[in-house]
């Protein structure tokens, strides 16, 4: 299970009291997370949700909120922080950071259909609209600077077929690196996969764990989710989700000729990121109970992107 951080029902009940929710009747631990601890907690008033963060400084945490609170006023489906009485939304539990949100309704989908993913590609340029005009500033911690700061050593452990898809992938990111970041922006959710999804029937109920997200360029946080939803198990992609993921995009934010054409590289760029990240957290977490996502999974999906037949629709 990953949970880092273990709880005892006392020391919950005392954090909870001060949000006037009524008694803890009962909470347990989320196996599903892979960097912070999150337990599903029931109260008389409700189903919420507590996060204590255990990777990130604490200084990052007030953009979360914020962000969080501008896509609930914006009418999206998110698990805004609930404040106390006193109006506090960051508090301290177990000597960490600690959040508590409504628990969303619906349940993650496994297998993606066509329909699945135009309303993913809908949520997504819903979260680009709401923010482009003013995002809200938070640099990524696993953007470009990183993959090609981390990117050199793990490949050294790579063997002689991963070595080379690694390599040549970093030299594009170098060279592709200032056009990159002059792309249109706003706030990416930037890890938005089927795990983080909330399906109730057809209908998308809610999109959580915004952990990860910063400010950057809306294309990359497109090829993230589209990797994802949209791919076959041996890496190649399904044109039919792509293709309506896509469609259902751009019929809220239309793209822009250079995005046109950075997007075969924007799909490897994003490959990349969860490949490292995977490596490092096997190796990291190696023999814990943790949670590991199979690095091998983005290691196949780059070595398909090496040619992509998905051009973006309506670029202008």
């Amino acid at each position: 299970m990953s949970v880092f951080t273990p709880l005892e029902r006392h020391e919950l009940e005392v954090f909870l009291a001060p949000y006037g929710l009524g008694r803890l009747r009962d909470f347990q631990g989320i196996a599903a997370g892979s960097e912070n601890s999150n337990f599903f907690v029931s109260l008389e008033q409700g189903e919420y949700v507590l996060t204590l963060v255990e990777r990130g400084p604490m200084a990052d945490l007030p953009f979360f909120i914020e962000l969080l609170d501008v896509l609930h006023d914006a009418g999206l489906p998110v698990p805004y922080a609930l404040r106390t009485r006193d109006g506090e939304a960051l508090r301290s539990l177990a000597e960490k950071p600690a959040l508590l949100q409504p628990r969303l309704s619906g349940k993650h989908v496994r297998e993606a259909n066509a329909h699945h993913c135009q309303e993913v590609g809908s949520l997504l340029a819903r979260i680009h609209v709401a923010t482009r005009d003013a995002p809200i500033e938070r640099r990524s911690d696993r953007g470009l600077d990183w993959m090609l700061a981390e990117g050199p050593s793990q490949a050294l452990k790579l063997d002689d077929e991963a070595l080379p898809l690694l390599r040549d992938a970093l030299a594009e990111i170098a060279a592709l690196k200032p056009r990159i970041l002059a792309l249109p922006r706003a706030n990416l959710h930037a890890d938005l996969f089927r795990d983080n999804v909330l399906f109730d029937g057809n209908h998308l109920a809610g999109v959580i764990d915004f952990y990860n997200a910063c400010s950057g360029p809306m294309l990359y946080d497109l090829a993230i989710t589209l990797n994802d939803w949209c791919s076959h198990e041996d890496g190649s992609l399904d044109g039919a989700c792509a293709r309506a993921l896509l469609g259902a995009y751009a019929a809220l934010r239309p793209f822009t000729a250079t995005e046109a054409e950075l997007w075969p590289a924007m799909l490897r760029v994003a490959c990349v990121r969860f490949w490292l990240s995977r490596l490092i957290a096997a190796e990291s977490f190696a023999g814990q109970e943790v949670l590991i996502h199979d690095p091998a999974e983005f290691q196949r999906r780059l070595a398909q992107r090496q040619q992509v037949n998905l051009p973006l629709p309506f670029a202008l």
